[in-house]
């Protein structure tokens, strides 16, 4: 396993159990047309848990980073409503907005893993 696919994996991982342990900062960012937030949040867990178990087996690691991939493009319009929602908010200081705004290209990164992943 490459250390790109141990870090998607960590990084998979370590986000669904958060999507569990601490679910409302996330329910908080799911786009506002889209209904059932907190179900949302923990079927997006789920399918972070089972993208990590599946890239960390060789048999099963070229479809979890298929999947991993898409969950990522998926989950993208939740990184840019945050983005939106900072932006408008007049409680946010210009390095929280400086933040929200740099952490958008850093999902490019675990795309490009999850593509390698997917390559295998």
């Amino acid at each position: 396993m490459t250390r790109d696919t141990k870090m998607l994996a960590a990084l998979l991982g370590a986000s669904g159990v958060l999507h569990f342990a601490v679910p409302d900062p996330y329910a908080a960012i799911v786009p506002k047309p889209l209904p059932y937030k907190r179900e949302l949040v923990y079927a997006s867990g789920v399918v972070e848990l089972g993208c990590a178990a599946m890239l960390t087996q060789p048999r099963t690691r070229r479809l979890g980073g298929l999947l991993s991939f898409g969950l990522l493009l998926a989950v993208f319009p939740a990184n840019i409503q945050m983005a939106i929602d900072g932006f408008r908010s007049s409680k946010s200081s210009t390095l929280y907005k400086i933040a929200l705004l740099a952490r958008l290209p850093m999902q490019i990164p675990p795309l490009r893993w999850a593509a390698r992943a997917a390559r295998s």
